[in-house]
């Protein structure tokens, strides 16, 4: 991935603004008006999209993506600093993943699951092999919200108990049960649902629901919380705690020190099985293979997904600890899909696993985490009165933007809509019009580039918020 181009009459263009035909030239021509208008009519007639009111929003056609940049049918090119959804860690059209899909399908399109098979292995052993502890076995799953329900289910059988502790401060999936372990809006009217959940409040020193005046007094008290949680629900009761090791959508709440290990105890010590939810952070989003990796913690289940392959096809799974896994040695296992596995998705995990290891991708995350993002983001917090802290760690990081840096208000309202969000509307929309597309989430902005980002299409995404938070700074109070 080079940071410039070089176009037909031999200048240079930044990769990250260069248009859809500076890229692909005659060998892929831009798409017509006409084109673009049959996408639009398709699908406004006839596709139904997620978490939205279908008549009040209007979907970008989007006709190709390469690298860290993504181009409309007009040739606009946007930045992807959301990597879609916090998915395509190795970027749009990686070659090596691309040729490894096509590879499997001519090989092997497809073979149920009961049956062994060679790239399924393979990448089970791989992920095991980076685990920790001994967590070394698979169960492979569709995506990251059926990898919390099969967790959950093996917790479930293994403990012989039926309640889940999951925090506020958390998405897990939209399936049943996930959704019932979201803490975060999107479960409100989805209720009821499973029952047998129960909520905590996590750590989050900048907005302590504890009181506390540093890390360690969060960590402390935080963890304090939950035991008190446990006592209440029944330990007795509860089958499984599942926290994601970092939170990601609710706020990039990178635990204070000691909280995990703190968690770990807390599970050994009434019998609780230990659920890392590391779909958004797992795979090199913050440096690590997985992210408990970083924090000195073995959970007794790991689930995953998104980064894995980069959601080239469609992938999750859970690893295993020995202790869950032998359970069912001679007992079987209640659940299974029929594409778990799939070769063509393993295809491209195992070339996921490649190219990590040839290109230094983890190294590459910390270095560009903690030499580039992390001190411009210091300095962008320093100049715009509307930022009330950065935190973050690799690639994934959170600006919290606020009316008023003493009291901490908002920016918007907790789970605003409409005229309450347009601030952080705003903001977006200014990012959208100098070519970056931002990830946005209350009153933040998320930076959760592709992991193959190049630095300067980096530091040029970086400049552009920066510029945007010219808008938020217009809210604050005096």
């Amino acid at each position: 991935m080079t940071d410039t181009i070089t176009k037909a009459g031999g200048t240079e263009t930044d990769a990250a603004t260069a248009t859809y035909a500076d890229r692909h030239g005659s060998r892929h021509p831009l798409p017509d008006a006409s084109a673009e208008a049959q996408v639009r009519a398709d699908d406004r007639a006839h596709v139904f999209h997620s978490w939205s009111a279908q008549a009040l929003i209007d979907p970008l056609p989007i006709a190709a993506g390469e690298g860290s940049t993504f181009w409309d049918y007009e040739g606009n090119a946007f930045l992807d600093f959301s990597s879609q959804l916090v998915n395509l860690n190795l970027g749009h059209q990686h070659p090596d993943l691309v040729a490894a899909i096509q590879q499997q399908a001519g090989r092997l399109a497809t073979i149920q699951p009961s049956m062994a098979n060679d790239v399924r292995g393979e990448l089970a052993r791989r992920i095991g092999e980076v685990a920790p502890g001994d967590l070394d076995k698979v169960f492979f799953t569709n995506g990251g919200a059926d990898a919390n329900e099969y967790a959950v289910r093996m917790a479930r059988a293994v403990t012989g108990r039926r309640k889940v502790l999951s925090m506020y401060r958390s998405y897990h999936g939209g399936t049943a049960t996930a959704i019932s372990l979201t803490g975060d809006p999107r479960r409100w009217p989805n209720e009821p649902s499973d029952g047998s959940v129960a909520h905590f409040l996590g750590p989050y020193p900048y907005r302590s629901s504890f009181h506390a005046s540093n890390e360690a007094e969060e960590a402390e008290r935080a963890l304090a919380h939950l035991e008190q949680v446990i006592t209440l629900e029944g330990a007795r009761t509860i089958a499984a705690i599942i926290i994601e090791t970092i939170v990601g959508t609710n706020g990039v709440l990178v635990p204070p020190p000691g909280y995990l290990a703190g968690v770990r105890e807390l599970c050994d010590r009434f019998g609780i099985v230990y659920i890392a939810d590391e779909v958004m952070v797992g795979f090199g989003r913050v440096g690590e293979w997985f992210a408990v990796n970083a924090f000195g913690v073995v959970p007794d289940l790991i689930t995953f997904a998104k980064g894995v392959n980069s959601g080239y096809v469609p992938l999750g799974g859970v690893v295993i600890s020995q202790r869950i896994a032998s359970h069912f040695d001679t007992v079987a296992f209640a659940g299974g899909l029929t594409y778990s596995g799939h070769p063509l998705a393993c295809a491209a995990g195992v070339a996921t696993f490649e190219v990590f290891e040839r290109d230094g991708i983890l190294d590459r995350v910390r270095d560009l985490g903690s030499r580039v993002v992390e001190p411009r983001l210091r300095e962008i917090a320093a100049a715009h009165p509307s930022v009330g802290e950065v935190r973050g760690r690799g690639l994934f990081w959170a600006i919290e933007l606020v009316r008023d840096r003493a009291t901490r208000e908002p920016l918007v309202p907790f789970n605003a809509s409409g005229t309450d969000a347009a601030p952080i509307a705003a903001v977006a929309a200014a990012c959208k019009q100098a070519g970056l597309w931002p990830f946005v989430h209350f009153n933040r902005l998320h930076v959760a580039p592709p992991l193959i980002i190049t630095e300067a299409e980096l530091v040029r995404g970086l400049d552009i918020i920066d510029d945007a938070l010219g808008i938020s700074d217009g809210y604050v109070a005096g």
